[in-house]
């Protein structure tokens, strides 16, 4: 078993729907429990913490500085959490992913290389300073949504992105607001019609 610490409802119903949700750094398991809750009730919420710290500040992988990823660190991290998904989602009948800023980046990450995995996913303000490779996401749904302002995901980087899943396949939504890397309204309505 994965040695993640993880908040999760009971699994009273092993193959209801399961949300897995990813803080952005400097939060946790709980940034997004309620809210999840609050957009999909019944669904099984399942948010595991980082378990990289950088000054403090958890978060799910390495980097040397702002926007640079170290990447062998990000690949291990990513079968790890693969892997971690894997074992909760087991009997799950449907596998929806949603992460902010790091958590978001991780997310993409498990999708690249296992895109079978989450039958939906929201990125909210994803950074990938990489070119993702070529992969198959018939029949998954994407949500990415972004500030034009944002200073740390910038929009050219964003619509790389969107383009990407598109291009690979997946159903793709890009849900934008004029602000920078908070979470506004907005876009909180975009994920929860898209959900």
């Amino acid at each position: 078993m994965s040695s993640y610490q993880f908040r999760a409802d009971p699994a009273a119903d092993e193959t209801a729907p399961v949300i897995f949700l990813f803080h952005g750094t400097g939060g946790d398991e709980n940034q997004f429990f309620e809210l999840a809750g609050q957009l999909l009730p019944g669904v099984r919420r399942v948010a595991p913490r980082g378990d990289v710290s950088e000054q403090g500040a958890l978060r799910y992988f390495r980097r040397t500085g702002e926007g640079v990823y170290d990447m062998d660190d990000l690949a291990r991290r990513t079968a790890a959490m693969a892997q971690f998904v894997r074992e909760q989602a087991v009997a799950s009948s449907q596998v929806i992913g949603l992460g902010y800023s790091n958590g978001a980046n991780i997310l993409a990450s498990v999708q690249f290389s296992a895109p079978e995995l989450f039958d939906k996913a929201v990125l909210m303000h994803p950074l990938i300073p990489f070119a993702p490779p070529p992969a198959n996401f018939a029949g998954r749904e994407v949500l990415i949504t972004a500030g034009r302002r944002d200073p740390i995901a910038p929009a050219g980087a964003t619509q790389q992105l969107a383009d990407y899943f598109e291009a690979n396949g997946a159903e793709t939504k890009l849900a934008w607001h004029e602000g920078g890397h908070e979470l506004r309204q907005e876009e909180l309505a975009a994920i929860q019609a898209f959900l």
